[in-house]
């Protein structure tokens, strides 16, 4: 029996104020304004995507006890804007980046059920824990939450969480005029949960909503976060670009996904992805060079390292040699608010300077290279195969797109690559379903049968 062919599933990103877009570009909008979510998020329902998808900034980040410009994480809280969003579109799935460290299950999920209730079943929840104490400051009262409970927390947070939407049974409510009586269900909303984070109990007060539950993502790819995922979440932000690298986490995560009891397929696999488009190979080639270049000038590139290395490195010529010195990973930190990238930084350190050594890269040629995002480059039909080739030969089930230019960057892919997807058969040319589940090809979910999400320390990633 023959392979069947894949539909893509398409999320669309809006970057912040960071090395992933230009913001002082001529063209470029406003990363505050509605005005710019709702280009962003109408132009993706144009091009029949599958969800809008938001990250959050906690805290504005500093290096060396300022601002740090360069990277600037301060945004509309996601909630405010994807439900304004939901105003505003009528099939687009509505994802927000929200920390399990941070909230508390009974409130968020009311929250996220008011969304899924608000949209007619568009919501969605990109779940990720913290251990940064920087940040958390803003936030908790006393001492930080150790960075080995952070999955402990989180597991538990989303296990109360579908309790309290699940306490709500779909038919609960009779709104029976002639007979006078509103809910058929007298226990409608009873929960309770007792685990070593939390021990909660009373009632619930957002009926059961169209998805039964929001759509769970996650982005774990330690052992312990793979595991978190397959056992709970319904799709994967992967980080995986290269075709073997991703192959080899979508068969893992199927992998794991069966061993846990669940369907090989229940969960998604999505990278991020960007994409320079052009008239020809030569031309987009061309465009890409200048458009990361100007990402990542000489001065961001200084800085990017300077999160591995952990010492001010503005002294060093960016288009010299790495830095000499050794990077001091058990110093003060010089920047305050990023999550590191690397558990071993001086091992870190040690391949990139080989790779720097064999390319012959520069401390910012190495920067473009290690922290530049832009996978797809090319003529619109040299991107849609690339895309369509990537999915159909399981490096994933679709992308989460962005681009460097805020709001209209998308555009141009809506325009010039989505009908050559839809030509080909790869991607939808109208929605079929109603819910973000249906168009994701998800169940809806029943009562508590899911298996729980592993959750074991996690020692070797900070998300």
């Amino acid at each position: 029996m023959s392979k069947p062919h894949k539909q893509i599933i398409l999320g669309a990103y809006l970057g912040g104020v960071n090395h992933h877009t230009l913001w002082s570009d001529p063209e470029a909008g406003s990363q505050i304004d509605f005005a710019s979510f709702r280009h962003a998020a109408q132009t993706a329902e144009r091009g029949r995507f599958d969800f809008f998808f938001l990250a959050e900034g906690l805290a504005l980040r500093e290096r060396l006890g300022l601002i740090f410009d360069q990277d600037v994480v301060g945004r509309p809280d996601t909630l405010p804007v994807l439900a304004a969003l939901a105003a505003v579109t009528e099939h687009l799935g509505l994802i927000g980046t929200i920390n399990a460290t941070f909230n508390e299950p009974y409130e968020l999920a009311r929250q996220l059920s008011s969304l899924d209730h608000l949209s007619g079943g568009r919501a969605g929840w990109n779940v990720v824990t913290s251990f940064d104490a920087f940040t958390g400051a803003n936030f908790r009262r006393a001492d930080f939450l150790h960075r080995d409970e952070r999955y402990t927390r989180a597991g538990e947070f989303l296990a109360a969480a579908r309790e309290l939407w699940d306490s709500w049974a779909a038919d609960a409510v009779a709104a029976d005029r002639e007979a006078g009586v509103f809910l058929r269900d007298a226990k409608a909303g009873e929960f309770a949960f007792d685990g070593a984070q939390f021990d909660i109990s009373g009632r619930f007060t957002t009926p059961r909503s169209p998805q039964g539950r929001p759509v769970i993502l996650q982005a774990g790819v330690s052992p312990q976060g793979r595991d978190f995922a397959a056992g709970g979440a319904d799709a994967i932000f992967s980080p995986y670009h290269r075709l073997d690298e991703a192959q080899e986490f979508y068969r893992d995560i199927r992998a794991r996904a069966a061993r846990l009891g669940r369907p090989a397929d229940a969960v998604k696999l999505l990278p991020h992805a960007s994409f320079v488009l052009g008239e020809s190979e030569a031309d987009a080639i061309e465009r890409h060079r200048d458009i990361t270049r100007r990402q990542i000038g000489g001065r961001t590139a200084q800085i990017l390292l300077e999160t591995v290395w952990n010492r001010d490195l503005s002294g060093y010529d960016p288009d010299g040699p790495l830095p000499d010195v050794d990077p001091d990973p058990e110093g003060p930190p010089v920047i305050r608010g990023r999550a590191r990238i690397a558990e071993d930084a001086h091992r870190r350190v040690a391949e990139w300077r080989a790779l720097a050594e064999a390319e012959s890269y520069s401390l910012r040629d190495l920067a473009i290279h290690v922290f530049g995002r832009t996978e797809f480059v090319g003529t619109p039909e040299q991107v849609a195969d690339r895309i369509d080739t990537f999915v159909q030969q399981d490096g994933s089930d679709g992308f989460i797109l962005g681009s460097h230019l805020t709001p209209t960057g998308l555009d141009e892919f809506v325009d010039k690559v989505v009908p050559l997807l839809q030509e080909r058969g790869s991607l939808r040319t109208d929605y079929t379903g109603t819910t973000l589940r249906d168009n994701l090809g998800l169940p809806y979910p029943n009562a508590h049968p899911d298996v729980q999400p592993n959750v074991q320390p996690d020692t070797t990633r900070v998300a």
